[in-house]
């Protein structure tokens, strides 16, 4: 048994407007999702999940994310929403708490799907990702280029695409492709998590054409990763830390609920426990038996 955590960055459940939704404007079944409908995929279970988390001003990514990976409400916490980067307050946060570190503490396998080019190791940034902060602190390996050439990581564009403005060059693959990949990769482990966060460039940059596409490739990878994993026996989560994308009348997050979508073994059992970012985390872990 075994759970996948799709993390989509800037995504929420928006109108169902294709002047400004680009989820109801792109060619998908599995991920044109709205406030107020129902998942469009009959195999799937959709929760509207809160994403401000009691705290005003419009969510943002670093606390957002600590939420999901830990179970904890970091803005309460912290007293706002906090943008970017990893802090040391939100590091204190994380320690020993995450899926990743409490997965690994019980005896099973934890992993970043996500590859890091050699201009991360060469010269580490000054400031880090929670995900990045999250698998170091449980001491997993992070995965390489070496990984990717192999088929064994994915990119945060999994299409290898932009992988040359980091000063790497392998051969593009398809979203079916990195679909296939990221499915292997699940499949050997008890707790597998994937970061994608072109959906949030895309948001910002209000740009439409460019939002469809990534939309249409995030539903490509999908299509090939539910066909070629064992859903009987594994769980995918999509989930996100606060709308953007939805929205492209605005640069900025928004307010609007963020989609969890789940495929799988438990499904509806997780689902039912899930009603904001904090609660993502339990749910995974009861659903693994970890406690």
């Amino acid at each position: 048994m075994g759970v996948l955590l799709l993390f989509v960055d800037g995504v929420g459940l928006g109108e169902p407007d294709p002047a400004k939704n680009p989820l109801a404007r792109a060619t998908v079944r599995r991920l044109r999702l709205a406030q107020g409908l129902p998942a469009p995929d009959s195999t799937a279970v959709l929760v509207s999940t809160d994403a401000c988390l009691g705290v005003p001003g419009l969510p943002q990514s670093a606390t957002g994310q600590v939420s999901i990976l830990a179970g904890v409400n970091a803005p309460i916490v912290m007293g706002r929403h906090i943008n970017g980067y990893c802090t040391k307050s939100l590091a204190a946060l994380l320690d020993g708490r995450t899926l990743f570190s409490r997965v690994k503490a019980a005896g099973a396998a934890a992993t970043y799907a996500n590859a890091y080019t050699p201009r991360f190791f060469e010269n580490r940034p000054r400031f880090l990702s929670v995900s990045t902060v999250a698998v170091t602190q449980a001491g997993l390996r992070l995965r390489t280029v070496e990984d990717l050439a192999r088929g064994d990581a994915l990119f945060h564009d999994f299409t290898n695409r932009l992988l040359p403005e980091r000063g790497c060059y392998l051969p593009p693959i398809s979203p079916q492709e990195a679909g296939d990949r990221l499915a292997a990769i699940a499949s050997a482990h008890a707790f597998t998590m994937y970061e994608h966060f072109l959906t949030d460039l895309a948001g910002h940059a209000q740009d439409m054409p460019r939002a469809v596409e990534v939309i249409e490739n995030l539903e490509g990878l999908l299509d090939a990763l539910l066909t070629h994993l064992d859903l009987s026996e594994h769980l995918v989560v999509l989930t996100s830390d606060h709308g953007n994308l939805e929205d492209l009348s605005t640069k900025r997050h928004t307010v609007n609920p963020v989609p969890t979508v789940l495929w799988g073994k438990g499904a509806d059992t997780v689902a039912a426990s899930i009603r904001d970012l904090t609660d993502i985390a339990p749910a995974i872990l009861r659903h693994l038996g970890v406690v």
